[in-house]
């Protein structure tokens, strides 16, 4: 029910329902089970991400390496399962807040990730949105030798070409070479195909992309525990 809306977790352990919740129980509904779950977006990519994660298991057993995997294998398709339902509940969080936190998230990754000198600067830079497809500028390096234009766009639907070919104008219109292009949602292969024909340098970044970046740079994410894989080492044993 949290994956499909119907409550919310504000801190471990506590739940409330939303409004979302009570429009269903307002329905009187003898149960609330999957059929119902699958009315929602939320639910469903929820299940998109869970079904990749077993087709994946499903995949290692026909190989045999579920059968024959070491301890080091096992620990690694844990941390990639955990990974995938951490990034999916992360998106959706971002998904449920304002356009202005969504702001704020990208900023804070950006930065994360060596981009926009100060937090000062970078905030200045995303605040002059609406200026003809672009909603902010940032400093490439810490240096401002060189600056990127964003486009941030906290959509559900598969993002249009033609907002990327906006995007592109937009850049023209600057006389600009690079820019990033986040959403929360997907693009469609056409995206792709036309970043790659123009002559601009554009990255496009998706929601799962946006939250594997969150999760490298430990954006919003924290660490609840932390194992420490060791071997022998052979040198020690070995005597003069």
């Amino acid at each position: 029910m949290q994956k499909a809306g119907l409550v919310e977790s504000p801190k471990r352990a506590h739940f409330n329902i939303t409004k979302r919740g009570q429009s269903i129980l307002s329905e009187k509904l003898t149960c609330i089970d999957g059929a119902v779950l699958k009315r929602f977006p939320e639910f469903i990519e929820f299940q998109t991400v869970a079904k990749k994660t077993e087709n994946t298991l499903i995949k290692n057993i026909e190989n045999g390496i579920s059968q024959k995997e070491s301890p080091e294998e096992a620990i690694e398709f844990a941390y990639e399962r955990l990974k995938d339902e951490t990034g999916s509940e992360l998106l959706s969080s971002i998904k449920k807040c304002s356009p202005d936190f969504f702001e704020h998230v990208v900023i804070d990754l950006l930065i994360a990730m060596g981009y926009g000198g100060s937090r000062k600067d970078a905030g200045e830079a995303m605040g002059k949105s609406g200026d003809g497809g672009i909603d902010g500028i940032i400093k490439e390096d810490k240096l401002g030798l060189d600056v990127i234009y964003l486009q941030a766009k906290r959509w559900e639907n598969t993002v249009p070409v033609k907002e990327i070919r906006d995007f592109t104008g937009a850049l023209a219109s600057k006389k600009a070479k690079k820019g990033i292009f986040i959403t929360t949602s997907n693009f469609p292969k056409g995206a792709y195909d036309f970043v790659n024909q123009v002559e601009y340098k554009i990255i496009l970044i998706d929601g799962i992309m946006l939250t594997n970046l969150m999760f490298e740079y430990s954006l919003e994410v924290t660490t609840e525990n932390s194992y420490h894989v060791k071997s022998i080492d052979s040198d020690y044993f070995i005597e003069d």
